[in-house]
């Protein structure tokens, strides 16, 4: 993947509303997300044209109303932005990453600690066979 700018704020507002409702126009996006934000339309609009210019979305102008969708998925956004947000806060380190968010921040659910723990687990095993 060639590597795309972290989105703003704003734009990862736009990102996961295409990520959930699928490739959109302008005026779809300004319906879903403008309410909460009290944006008007041409704001949404000139979003998405940078948006469109940075890379982060592609645009469909075959119709009259253009259709944008998200270039990337959101889980490879969220990679990028986690990668980014550890290497400039942490130095790099996924252990003091973690160690932050689950010791200093609020504390983590039961279930959120099962699915810790079994991502240990299968991390663990990947380590091992890779070791073999």
């Amino acid at each position: 993947m060639n590597e795309l700018p972290a989105p703003t704020p704003s734009e990862l507002k736009i990102l996961k509303c295409l990520w959930s409702h699928g490739p959109s126009t302008v005026r779809e996006v300004h319906e879903r997300i403008a309410a909460d934000q009290h944006l008007s339309y041409t704001t949404i609009l000139k979003q998405m044209q940078i948006m469109h210019a940075k890379g982060l979305v592609e645009r469909d102008d075959s119709q009259r109303a253009h259709v944008f969708r998200a270039v990337t998925g959101e889980d490879e956004t969220q990679r990028v932005m986690l990668d980014d947000f550890m290497t400039r806060v942490y130095e790099g380190s996924a252990s003091r990453l973690v160690m932050q968010a689950l010791g200093m921040s609020r504390p983590a659910r039961p279930e959120e600690l099962a699915e810790i723990d079994s991502l240990i687990r299968k991390l663990r095993q990947s380590g091992e066979a890779t070791e073999s």
